[in-house]
């Protein structure tokens, strides 16, 4: 699957030859060691990319191989594990450049989407899981198709359209199919964002102009198309054209050659067009203000791009990829976020999309005083006043009976969305749903609110 390699340093031979069997089967190419000494020795012969190691390993602990590690392979990400969670030496690690810190009996679920997540932040593997295509981030499945678009679309030289609200992304899904493979890889990509461009400046811009051909127009010019030429022109907004640009574009397309401004004569052109919009275009071509042979010359291949309020599994890595970015860029050290910010975070309905959560995490980067982003840290749109979702866990019970009843109030308060619950209790799918399984919880999307009444035992 990934080929990224991991090293298991645990001196519980039966539990280092589990996690080795388990990862292994899972695609990673897995070595065992069983004690410090042995895997400091592994690494000087042959590093690798990811190392889980146990906290307590004798005369050197997880900390000292953490430090290790960092010294002498800085890009080796380090994930530790303890029977003894303690925030102190959670902290610990942390602050010693640990990835991430697991708490034994170990979760595979939870450990496997770590290791994912390791190998996506060094750009390591695209998984079926959890895939990040330059730039683009998601694990939905309505992401993780277009990016199998995108694979297919690439290395050909059609048209390709693409609609989304704004903020979704639809540049860096163009950028991604430029850049993707194919001989036009290596060409200029040329973007034009055709809504910021004046009427009186769009067709100059595109097509170029002649010296003398308007006031101002002091040198010959070179338009869009010709710079694009060999690579790809993406025109973003290209609903907002009127309707005189459109039937010039139009030419240019269909005979592939344009002529200056002020010029007479053809200038040849061999361009990709990638077009996007947040336009409704069969409505408009229904209204008149966008033409109809455009449309059908433009959609030859279309990827729609779904607001992420209806992929909600995208919001998570999101957040990771952005927390990572803007703490490399502003030099902060923040490392998550809580599980009641989290949750704030999750059901936001994001209008602004991706853009607005983008701009939302930079601003919680920058203003964040400690290593956890936490609920009373959000913007005021997102954190009002007491948490709804704060669970009172009475004295007396067992922890099998605190952990049913934290996971069945968590989907509650996310109106029944498995999918989001998972993300926020921070353990895979298949394990929610044994357990809901366990508490005889039907697993069906119509919330029954009688199974998620408190354990009254």
């Amino acid at each position: 699957m990934s080929g990224a390699t991991v090293l298991v340093v645990e001196d519980d031979r039966s539990t280092m030859r589990s996690l080795c069997t388990a990862l292994t089967d899972s695609g990673y190419d897995v070595s065992g060691a069983a004690c410090g000494e042995e895997a400091m020795a592994r690494m000087d012969l042959a590093p690798v990319d990811i190392v889980i190691s146990d906290m307590m390993l004798g005369r050197i602990t997880g900390i000292d191989l953490l430090a290790h590690v960092r010294q002498h392979y800085p890009d080796t990400a380090v994930i530790l594990l303890t029977a003894f969670g303690t925030i102190e030496s959670a902290v610990e690690a942390m602050h010693g450049g640990a990835f991430e810190y697991l708490t034994k009996p170990i979760e595979l679920d939870r450990l496997e989407s770590l290791l994912r997540r390791a190998c996506e932040a060094r750009g390591l593997v695209r998984t079926p899981e959890a895939q990040w295509v330059d730039g683009i981030v998601g694990q939905s499945p309505a992401m993780r198709a277009i990016m199998r678009h995108v694979d297919q679309i690439a290395p050909t030289s059609a048209s390709v359209l693409i609609q989304g609200e704004s903020g979704t992304g639809k540049e860096l899904v163009a950028s991604a199919i430029h850049h993707r493979a194919g001989p036009r890889a290596c060409r200029p990509l040329v973007k034009v964002n055709c809504v910021a461009l004046a009427e009186s400046l769009i067709e100059s811009e595109l097509f170029g102009h002649e010296r003398g051909s308007f006031t101002g127009a002091y040198r010959t010019r070179k338009g869009r198309f010709e710079l694009a030429s060999g690579g790809t022109l993406f025109l973003d907004e290209v609903g907002d054209l009127s309707v005189a640009t459109q039937l010039k574009l139009l030419r240019a397309i269909q005979e592939r050659e344009i002529e200056r401004v002020g010029g007479h004569t053809p200038i040849s052109v061999d361009v990709r067009l990638i077009a996007a919009t947040n336009r409704d275009l069969e409505q408009a071509m229904q209204t008149g203000s966008f033409r109809e042979e455009l449309y059908y010359r433009l959609k030859v291949v279309t990827i729609r791009i779904p607001p992420l309020r209806q992929r909600p599994e995208d919001i998570p890595l999101l957040l990771q990829h952005f927390l990572e970015l803007f703490c490399l860029e502003h030099g902060k050290q923040v490392r998550r976020f809580s599980e009641a910010a989290l949750a704030r975070l999750m059901t936001h309905p994001w209008p602004g999309n991706a853009r607005e959560l983008r701009n939302c995490v930079e601003s919680l980067v920058v203003m964040a005083r400690g290593d956890e982003i936490r609920e009373r840290d959000l913007p005021s749109d997102l954190y009002q006043g007491e948490s709804p979702r704060v669970l009172e866990l009475p004295l007396g019970r067992t922890l099998d009976q605190v952990q049913r009843q934290y996971i069945l109030h968590t989907l509650q308060m996310l109106n029944n969305n498995k999918v989001r619950a998972a993300q926020v209790l921070g353990i895979g799918k298949k394990t929610l749903y044994r357990r809901l399984h366990e508490y005889g919880v039907a697993l069906g999307d119509s919330p029954d609110a009688q199974l998620y009444q408190p354990d009254p035992s």
